[in-house]
């Protein structure tokens, strides 16, 4: 995926996270720290049924606009699932695993993209 549709992917699924009213959306660019990815785009949601929310809108937009399908890691129920579209990556949270885990902390000298809080 280039690098320009890595941007128009992470912009589509931070309206979808948007419109299912993710709290907290963090995009960052980690192209020039790791290979695994281009983007991190990071979203908290206050229960289960609020992430899998989250997750299945950013699925289904990314499918529709771009085509693609990304592989899912981890449940609603442990607070923390990963959807890897390759070169973004979306990491939803609940907001206690989030502050656990500190992946803003741990990638702190990636460049922040886009803050919506």
């Amino acid at each position: 995926m280039s690098s320009t549709t890595a941007l128009d992917l992470t912009r589509t699924l931070v309206a979808a996270l948007e419109d299912k009213k993710g709290e907290d959306i963090l995009v960052l660019d980690v192209s020039s720290l790791t290979p695994i990815a281009d983007y991190f785009v990071l979203v908290s949601g206050l229960s289960d049924r609020m992430l899998d929310t989250l997750v299945e809108s950013a699925q289904e937009k990314a499918r529709e606009v771009h085509g693609v399908r990304g592989r899912i890691e981890g449940t609603a129920r442990s607070g923390w699932v990963l959807v890897d579209f390759g070169d973004v990556i979306l990491h939803a949270f609940a907001p206690d695993v989030r502050a656990y885990y500190d992946l803003e902390g741990l990638w702190s000298e990636a460049r922040v993209v886009l803050h919506i809080q």
